[in-house]
């Protein structure tokens, strides 16, 4: 298999960006529409996208793959992730709910002892504790500034990693196209049955702005942000392309540190759509959590990782989403 660094770097840059849009897309929409039907509506564009995919890349059989169980419960861990994630936006700054997200790899670290037993020596842990210094910063628990909806963002960071380690654990013969339709599926039904539940239940109101994002009642929305809330199944069809693009023409461990592009893109689009400023201790914060980042993931796969990328290198990291990459971040 080859090995182009550069392409790879560019795929992955690339599929980074275009997930960022997503992120950016969602929260504007977060203030006038429910979670659930947007994610409803994204996952009905992107069905058809992702079953061309499926066809392309493994043919129709693929779908009847014999670790059923496995996908629908991974995607289920997914589906908890990406809602939890896109709950924050209403409450945070886009730069904090994305920084904090990408507090991924010190999760997948944490947890791949007791998940699949690998063991990770002191620099490893110290970088995971450095990398929740940097959180800590962030968050400035113990003072006004602290936002309980911070904390929708970690747990999204620990579902994502949980979701992780399963592909590592049961996903090496499974294809990214595969394992990204069953995902868009449970996204499309998990949707569809909470939005459900909500409705008989009389629940339509809620004061923070995070739960009030799930619990709103459906609205036919306006003819511009239908495309946009659509777009969203385009862009994450495309950027799982891309992502999964840059794993196959490239070591895993040459592209996976550009995955923090993603920290760049969410000031600019807060910023420049939505009039936020990062604050001092945002930038400080995340700062560290990418140094922390980029510390566990190049020593943990300093003993570990291949010459050349293997199939179980891509649904550990192809099927990103959200708002950033280590999902990568998250879809």
């Amino acid at each position: 298999m080859q090995h182009n660094p550069v392409r790879g770097i560019f795929y992955l840059c690339m599929g980074v960006l275009v997930f960022s849009l997503q992120d950016a897309i969602i929260k504007q929409v977060s203030g006038g529409y429910a979670l659930t039907e947007v994610v409803f509506i994204r996952s009905c564009v992107a069905a058809p996208i992702l079953l061309t995919l499926v066809w392309r890349e493994s043919g129709w059989r693929a779908l009847f793959a014999s670790h059923l169980a496995t996908l629908v419960l991974r995607a289920t861990v997914m589906f908890g992730a990406y809602a939890a994630y896109y709950m924050a936006f209403p409450a945070l700054p886009l730069a904090d709910a994305v920084a904090l997200y990408f507090t991924v790899p010190l999760f997948v670290t944490a947890l791949a002892g007791p998940m699949l037993g690998e063991r990770n020596g002191w620099p490893v842990w110290a970088a995971v504790l450095l990398g929740f210094v940097g959180v800590m910063v962030m968050l400035q628990p113990g003072t006004g500034l602290f936002n309980p909806a911070a904390l929708l963002s970690l747990l999204a960071a620990a579902f994502y990693g949980l979701a992780m380690l399963m592909a590592r654990k049961h996903g090496s013969s499974l294809s990214a196209a595969v394992m990204g339709f069953y995902q868009n599926g449970v996204f499309l039904v998990g949707a569809g049955l909470v939005a459900l539940f909500l409705h008989l239940a009389g629940i339509e109101n809620a004061v923070h702005p995070s739960i009030a994002f799930v619990v709103r009642p459906w609205v036919l929305p306006t003819l511009f942000d239908g495309l946009m809330i659509g777009l969203c199944g385009v862009v994450a069809s495309v950027g799982i392309m891309l992502l999964t693009s840059a794993y196959r023409v490239a070591r895993a461990s040459t592209v996976t540190p550009f995955e923090y592009t993603g920290i760049l893109w969410a000031p600019l689009w807060g910023f420049l759509f939505f009039d936020e400023v990062p604050r001092a201790t945002t930038v400080a914060g995340a700062a560290v959590i990418v140094v922390a980042g980029l510390i566990a993931l190049r020593m943990a796969k300093s003993d570990t990782e291949p010459e050349r990328p293997s199939e179980i290198d891509l649904p550990d990291q192809a099927l990103v989403e959200t708002g950033n990459s280590v999902r990568g971040n998250p879809p």
